[in-house]
């Protein structure tokens, strides 16, 4: 008589089914993802912290320092408006606004834009970045206009000016207006600084 085994995963004669091999437990990976989780957010609000908190004191050193160009320098540019320098100081940056024609450029669309001349200059002891979206144009009714890109050939350039420079370039809103001050910020969230158009 020979002696026969039954196939593998079948029973076996008195014992039955083997024993099911035991689970393996994701709590480890649970447990470890989490705590990765945890440490990415910490880190994350460290960065932002510290991003904010070095605006912030940048900012008090430039309100609580006045620049060695600013102190020496005489009166400021006829246009702009000295509502933050006291007398015989210059702003950081001058603003000087003049009516100008409007000089269609192949992007403009019809002829219904204003156009104003702006020169900007940095009197302060750091560079400012210059851009056509920096600046807005308020009419006479007191209604803001933002640039309009490439609509006048003569549109200010984008670029950075370093201590002492300017630059001079048309500024141009949407719409037959009249232009009663121009108004620069640095970078979008900057000071502004507001000239009146002459």
């Amino acid at each position: 008589m020979s002696q026969q085994f039954p196939p593998p995963g079948q029973p076996q004669p008195g014992y039955g089914y083997p024993p099911p091999p035991p689970k393996k437990s994701n709590t480890g990976k649970i447990i470890g993802f989490s705590c990765l989780g945890i440490v990415g957010f910490v880190v994350l609000l460290g960065v932002i912290g510290a991003v904010i908190g070095g605006a912030s004191s940048d900012k008090t050193s430039k309100e609580s320092t006045p620049s060695t160009a600013a102190t020496s320098a005489p009166a400021q540019a006829p246009g702009a408006t000295p509502s933050a320098v006291a007398p015989g100081k210059k702003a950081a940056v001058d603003v000087v606004a003049k009516k100008a024609e409007f000089k269609k450029s192949v992007i403009a669309q019809g002829e219904d834009y204003t156009s104003v001349s702006v020169t900007i200059t940095n009197n302060g002891s750091k560079p400012i970045n210059v851009n056509p979206l920096y600046f807005a144009i308020t009419d006479a009714n007191g209604t803001k206009h933002a640039a309009e890109l490439g609509a006048d050939e003569n549109q200010i350039a984008t670029m950075e000016l370093a201590p002492g420079e300017n630059t001079t370039g048309a500024i141009t809103g949407k719409g037959a207006f009249t232009a009663k001050t121009v108004t620069y910020t640095d970078g979008l969230i900057g000071k502004a600084v507001r000239a009146d158009v002459s």
